[in-house]
């Protein structure tokens, strides 16, 4: 039987399979290999240190994450449906949740930078227009939802035997409810003159 090529694609895609099972913290040389059938030779050969492989599968976390999140969106409930996808990623796949959450981000020193570099613009402008607030009240409205479904997705990603979505879900719709009436108010501050 021929021995197989084994390429940087084949090593990546091994490396993500066994962190969506196991955690980042399992991919290690020994179990790629193992995953394919290989030495450690080519694993080796393909990786400049884990370090690089190991963003080389954060980045197919983010693409996994973001065509999954997409899948789940209501166009008709934008904001809510993206919320409630992240608590759904946080429950079926919680080591990619985790690594998403935890990989490291550089050039950010604020909240704002944050939201910037996580975020599309677009959702703080169509956010705006369904609720006529302005883009600033709106992206404050996204910020603290933001902060607020990442926490409560990751205590609920490292939870056994797990917290009940109904109570995620409760508590998220709860956090919404509560921002956007501050959202709301301000608004109605800023109208009249306050």
């Amino acid at each position: 039987m021929p021995t197989q090529r084994i390429t940087k694609e084949m090593v990546i895609n091994a490396a993500f399979e066994i962190a969506r099972t196991g955690g980042m913290e399992q991919v290690m040389v020994k179990t790629i290999a193992e995953k394919l059938g290989c030495s450690v030779q080519p694993i080796y050969s393909y990786c400049k240190n884990m370090e690089s492989l190991r963003q080389d599968v954060t980045a197919q976390v983010t693409l996994f994450l973001q065509e999954y999140i997409a899948a789940r969106i209501d166009k008709n409930d934008l904001f809510r449906s993206t919320g409630k996808a992240y608590i759904q990623l946080a429950e079926e796949e919680p080591h990619l949740f985790r690594i998403f959450i935890l990989h490291q981000r550089s050039g950010i020193s604020s909240l704002d930078d944050l939201y910037r570099a996580e975020t599309n613009p677009q959702v703080a402008e169509f956010i705006a227009a369904q609720l006529k607030i302005s883009v600033s009240r709106a992206k404050q409205l996204h910020l603290n939802m933001l902060i607020y479904t990442i926490g409560i997705g990751a205590i609920f990603s490292v939870t056994t035997p797990g917290i009940s979505t109904k109570e995620i879900y409760e508590k998220q719709e709860a956090a919404y409810d509560a921002f956007l009436k501050q959202a709301l108010n301000n608004t109605e501050e800023n109208t009249n003159g306050k």
